[in-house]
């Protein structure tokens, strides 16, 4: 294993961050920008993008002390990860809605998408880790 200078190492990511996420004033401009040139629902976009991602933590952590550190699987762990999935269909409301788009929509988009990476209906290893150009 090499050595790594740290003081390099953060002169280097300070050098490979982009200016919207480092500077306050460019963050601004270009959340100014999405919203006025590109009607962007940059309000909604953020509160999904951060509400989602915070609540599928919660809920990984709850799978993950259920899994690996003895946490009970019962009812009232149960009800806590439906709580949990329910906060992130509320998140991903404020998506659909960020989006003009419904729980449908979404639905029958990745319904094409995985029907194009497995067209035997099936899942497949090979598939999966082999996609496709434009198989995002």
């Amino acid at each position: 294993m090499s050595n790594i200078d740290t003081k390099k190492y953060i002169e280097f990511v300070r050098e490979t961050t982009s200016p919207a996420s480092s500077d306050f004033a460019a963050l601004v401009t270009r959340l100014t920008e999405l919203e006025i040139t590109h009607d962007a629902d940059v309000s909604r976009l953020m509160t999904a993008a951060f509400g989602v991602s915070a609540e599928a933590g919660e809920l990984a952590e709850i799978i993950k002390k259920i899994f690996l550190q003895g946490k009970p699987y019962n009812e009232e762990n149960i009800i806590h990860m439906k709580k949990e999935a329910g906060d992130i269909l509320w998140y991903m409301s404020q998506l659909c809605i960020a989006l003009d788009t419904t729980f449908e929509e979404l639905m029958e988009i990745n319904y094409q998408k995985l029907s194009a990476r497995y067209p035997e209906g099936t899942f497949s290893v090979y598939k999966s880790e082999n996609r496709v150009e434009g198989d995002l």
